[in-house]
């Protein structure tokens, strides 16, 4: 049976309907697995989640809600929330209509294809995450702002503000937080020439209060000057006098002609459900659709729940998935994406035509498939649903833990490391093992690829569930395990979200899997019929939130990491 983390519970006043004589007494709930009547959100940390639920009491929506948590999660989760990396946000209006921001990060002006090779044309290790050339230009304050501008009902000053008091006054650290600052200590004070918050004398330990007094100011420029606060004036300046002190070449061109871009959703159909998802530069909704098409013709029920034969299912299909990624995804301003053929259902049928229920296909084996052209490990995800019925899935990353390392001097932000994400060499993978050809190719203004799949199913024309999660490579797959979990397999999202997960992403050739995924006897049965495993500690750190029957909120906070869920 899964554990569970008993709620807390706090009675805030809040007032009923318009006309209402008496207060209405609501509960504002905090935990993991809650249940809520109104609004609620989802986050890998308590006091963005706070933040988010606080915001939708004022009587903003999904959108504005999103925005405070985004920068929130700047200052209290930096690990990967960030003012210096991107991402990609989902929203879903009351009506059903959906749009999404892609704020992902670009490659500065002066990137080009072969910057991170020696020589003799070998990758250069650790340049593309460990120094000031591994940062691409920062998305998120300008998807903030545009996607506040469009949707948002509360002034942006409004949404900001917790985020400022939160870096000024500061908030305790968990556990967790502490052993991170401790564990990345030395690489602080070697990748910076001024010391940042993040490193003290002491070792840092759960409860101490983090203050970030220049990150505050930082998020006071953007308050008062809107995107001209971090993409020119002084806090511009700041970033590319970073830049010049090592070997970065992001300057104040860069900054200026960065614009986040609105792009249609990618849809698609699984058993009835939609699933609406955020297409290239990010890969993850492609790779999650194919691999569920795929699956579709056959009853995944009717195997079983982690049955070998189900794991063998899924495991091939994200095979296929993985290496048409590789041949197929990237920036869709730079190359044309076949998406309407890679989602094509003949084209689906017949990757799947070479699939044997009792040999696993060796990855040396598969290739990326032909589809038709048509006319696209550290991050972290939250979700918001708020009381009129809006929904926001939002995925925001630096790529690795505390992004490249390099915090903005004087600024007191990190710095991102996604100029790893591109193909640094056709055939050579990145951090996370995963490779690609020219089609991610490194150059001057491109969108690397991503992984991020923030997700928003309806059920009969109606909000169904929002989800997420970190992980690099491995969110496809995992925001597929939760989906798969519920449709298939009849359980609710808390019990969906922390059930053990298992992955394959073609190369390397082996299943992934954590220890609770399954039993000793299924990981015999999948051996024998020719497949690779490697156990490892943990895949994913979902969050979700489903809507019940009665129309009532459920959480899906992971057990894996410190996410925090909070609603009314």
């Amino acid at each position: 049976m899964i554990k569970r983390i008993i709620p807390l519970f706090s009675l805030v006043l809040f007032w009923g309907c318009k006309g209402s004589s008496t207060p209405q007494v609501l509960i504002n709930r905090e935990g993991r697995n809650i249940i809520a009547d109104s609004g609620m959100v989802v986050s890998a940390h308590s006091e963005s989640s706070r933040i988010g639920v606080e915001i939708l009491r004022k009587g903003g929506n999904a959108v504005d809600a999103a925005v405070a948590i985004e920068f929130a999660l700047a200052v209290c989760y930096p690990e990967a929330g960030n003012i210096g990396g991107g991402g990609f946000m989902i929203y879903r209006d009351p009506s059903g209509r959906t749009d999404m921001v892609d704020y992902r990060e670009k490659a500065p002006l002066k990137a080009h294809r072969d910057m991170f090779l020696d020589p003799e044309g070998s990758v250069v290790p650790g340049l593309s995450t460990d120094t000031r050339l591994a940062s691409g230009v920062p998305g998120t304050v300008d998807g903030m702002i545009n996607i506040h501008g469009k949707y948002g009902l509360l002034s942006f000053r409004d949404v900001i503000q917790p985020a400022i008091d939160l870096a000024r006054n500061g908030f305790p650290l968990t556990d967790e937080q502490a052993a991170d600052l401790n564990g990345f200590r030395q690489k602080f004070i070697d990748r910076n020439s001024i010391l940042p918050a993040f490193v003290r004398n002491d070792p840092w330990k759960a409860g101490d209060t983090l203050k970030q007094p220049e990150l505050a100011e930082t998020l006071e420029r953007i308050r008062d000057s809107g995107r001209e606060g971090f993409y020119s004036g002084k806090t511009a300046s700041l970033i590319a006098g970073e830049m010049e002190k090592g070997n970065g070449i992001i300057g104040l061109k860069d900054l200026a002609e960065y614009q986040a871009a609105f792009r249609a959703p990618v849809e698609g159909f699984y058993r009835g459900f939609r699933i609406v998802s955020a297409p290239p530069p990010s890969g993850g909704a492609v790779i999650l659709l194919q691999i569920l098409g795929m699956v579709e013709p056959f009853q995944l029920k009717d195997l079983g729940f982690h049955s070998s034969a189900s794991i063998h299912l899924l495991v091939e299909a994200e095979k296929r998935a993985y290496a048409d990624r590789a041949e197929y995804l990237g920036d869709p301003d730079f190359t044309e994406i076949p998406v309407s053929g890679l989602l094509d259902q003949g084209y689906l049928r017949k990757r799947m035509e070479d699939f044997r229920e009792d040999t696993a296909t060796p990855s040396s084996e598969i290739r990326a498939g032909h589809p038709l052209r048509h006319e696209t490990e550290e991050t972290t995800h939250y979700s918001v649903v708020d009381p009129m019925g809006g929904a926001v899935a939002a995925t925001t990353t630096l790529n690795g833990t505390f992004g490249s390392g390099i915090v903005i001097g004087g600024a007191g932000f990190l710095m991102n490391n996604q100029m790893d994400d591109f193909s640094l060499k056709p055939g050579t993978p990145n951090i996370y093992g995963l490779s690609g050809g020219s089609v991610n190719s490194v150059a001057g203004g491109k969108r690397m690829l991503s992984s991020m799949t923030p997700v928003i199913l309806e059920k009969d024309g109606k909000l169904f569930m929002v989800a997420g999660s970190p992980g690099g490579s491995t969110i496809p797959t995992t925001v597929m395990q939760v989906i798969t979990n519920v449709v298939d397999f009849d359980m609710d999202i808390a019990n969906a979200v922390d059930a053990g997960r298992f992955h394959h992403q073609w190369l390397p050739d082996r299943i992934e899997y954590e220890k609770t995924a399954f039993d000793r006897f299924t990981e015999n049965k999948l051996k024998e019929i020719g497949h690779t495993l490697r156990e490892r500690e943990s895949l994913g750190r979902v969050n979700a939130i489903m809507v019940m029957p009665d129309g009532r909120l459920k959480a899906g906070a992971d057990r894996r990491g410190l996410n925090s869920a909070y609603g009314y």
